[in-house]
C-alpha cells in the first residue's frame, strides 16, 4: 500500500509545488508588465515600463477587435486627493502636439481605480509594485463607443468597465 500511495503523494506533490510556483509568479508580477483582459469583447491591455517621464506613472496598450490599439498613460494628480488620472488616446499625432490636437484624439479620461481578490477598492499602483488582479475603467465602454475608433472602420465589440489580471510578460 504504501508503494502505490508513494507515487500519488508525489503527483500531488509536484501538483502542489507547480501551484505555489504560479501563484507566486502571478503574485511577484510588477504592473510595469502586467497583462489584464475583459471576457465580454475578448480586449486586452498590457503594460509597458513608462521609462524616464517625470509625469507618466503608467504606460499601457488597450488591444480591441479588429487590430484597434488605443494608447495609454497614467499621471497621478497633485494635492490631497491624488489620483492616477488615465487617458486612452486613438491615433495622435505625434512630436509637439496641442492641447486641442491631444483632447481630440483621446477617447477616454478617468481615474483608474484596482481591485484586489477580495472585493477592496484602491487606485492603480505606479511602477514598481505588485499588479492588482481587477482594474476599473469607469463609463470605458460609453466612452469607446462614441469614439472615432469604434464603428465600421474601428473595433465593433464594446469593452465593459473590468479588466481582470491575466498574466506577466517576461
Amino acid at each position: 500500500m504504501t508503494s502505490a500511495a508513494s507515487p500519488m503523494i508525489g503527483l500531488m506533490a509536484g501538483s502542489l509545488a507547480l501551484t505555489a510556483v504560479n501563484s507566486s509568479a502571478e503574485a511577484a508580477c510588477p504592473i510595469q508588465l502586467a497583462i489584464y483582459g475583459e471576457a465580454k469583447s475578448g480586449a486586452e491591455i498590457d503594460f509597458t515600463p513608462a521609462g524616464s517621464s517625470a509625469t507618466i506613472t503608467n504606460n499601457f496598450r488597450m488591444i480591441l477587435d479588429n487590430n484597434v490599439v488605443l494608447d495609454g498613460i497614467a499621471m497621478w494628480t497633485e494635492g490631497s486627493a491624488a489620483r492616477p488620472h488615465g487617458s486612452l488616446m486613438y491615433k495622435c499625432p505625434t512630436g509637439d502636439v496641442t492641447g486641442e490636437e491631444l483632447a481630440a484624439c483621446t477617447v477616454w479620461e478617468g481615474v483608474v481605480y484596482s481591485a484586489d481578490d477580495k472585493g477592496t477598492i484602491g487606485l492603480l499602483p505606479a511602477e514598481g509594485a505588485e499588479a492588482p488582479k481587477s482594474l476599473i475603467f469607469p463609463d470605458l465602454g460609453a466612452s469607446l463607443e462614441m469614439s472615432a475608433a469604434y464603428g465600421p472602420a474601428g473595433f465593433s465589440k464594446v469593452p465593459w468597465d473590468i479588466f481582470v489580471l491575466k498574466g506577466c510578460q517576461e
